[in-house]
């Protein structure tokens, strides 16, 4: 993992997307053993462990100056990670992803509706049309349309994406106040533990296998949720802390790629001529946002 200080942050964020998608590939393995809840709570404690081992060695402190922003990504957070993982169990891998990938769209939109309101900043009107242009393949790898038995689990994709696009924006924030990557993924880590373990006491949300019927190997999966998400986490976080907001956006679109490959390999979805020219324009429009970006 890269952890250089100069390393670039389009990069780091590249490397999120293949994390991610391997993230998901155990969500939806461990899905048929543990519940959402179950899901989401491993995936914060693994990561709090993780990273609070990250800090002890590189002597970041973890006490913070501003806990009500963390507060607030962290909701934002992890509301949006407990939606995606119940898609991710419920959709094919790369429909769940491409749903979830839509928070580049709102960034973009959130962008444009305060330059707009406030005149505080001014898009980049090619950045502006690599958004564009994701978008449009994402209209393509969700064509055909998802299934009435499905639309339930869609719509929950949809919102988990515009409330990682609010997360992502106090990332962002989080780090122009210099608050330490490490910091920012612990306390997120943190919040998701509790708000998942707090999600138990929700009728129906229970493990769909007794304990004692959950096989060794779910529980690897279940640890490699944590595992694989946390050190996506800390590149993500890195990225947008020292990256250009709308180039990381159009860069996320590459998740959609490494999860529709993994699909097919490893659960064998099927990927028609739409979804491959949607994947092509996802990836075009990622090089597209790095050649444009800021200087």
């Amino acid at each position: 993992m890269p952890s250089r200080a100069h390393a670039s942050p389009y990069l780091q964020m590249v490397l999120a997307t293949v994390l991610f998608a391997c993230m998901g590939v155990c969500v939806k393995l461990a899905s048929a053993h543990f519940g959402t809840a179950a899901v989401v709570s491993a995936r914060g404690l693994v990561g709090a462990i993780i990273m609070a081992g990250i800090a002890w060695q590189s002597a970041t402190p973890l006490r913070t100056a501003v806990p009500r922003l963390h507060v607030q990504r962290g909701l934002a957070g992890v509301l949006a990670l407990s939606l995606w993982f119940y898609c991710i169990g419920h959709l094919p891998l790369a429909t769940a992803v491409t749903l979830n990938y839509m928070s580049s769209v709102w960034i973009a939109v959130f962008l444009l509706l305060r330059a707009a309101l406030w005149r505080t900043a001014q898009v980049e009107v090619r950045l502006v049309a690599a958004i564009a242009v994701g978008f449009a393949g994402v209209a393509l790898v969700l064509h055909p349309t998802l299934a009435r038995d499905q639309l339930f689990a869609g719509l929950l994709g949809v919102a988990s994406g515009m409330l990682a696009a609010t997360a992502y924006v106090q990332v962002t924030a989080l780090g122009r106040l210099g608050e330490p990557e490490v910091r920012v993924v612990f306390w997120f880590s943190v919040m998701g533990t509790l708000l998942g373990a707090l999600t138990w006491l929700i009728p129906g949300q229970g493990n769909p296998s007794a304990l004692a019927d959950i096989p060794w190997l779910a529980w690897l999966e279940l640890v490699g949720v944590g595992a694989f998400a946390t050190i996506a986490q800390l590149l993500m976080t890195r990225a947008y802390a020292r990256g250009s907001m709308l180039v990381n956006a159009s860069l996320q679109y590459l998740g959609i790629v490494h999860a529709s490959l993994l699909g097919v390999l490893l659960f064998g979805e099927s990927l028609g001529w739409d979804t491959l020219m949607g994947m092509a324009l996802i990836v075009a429009a990622g090089v597209a946002a790095t050649r444009w970006r800021p200087a």
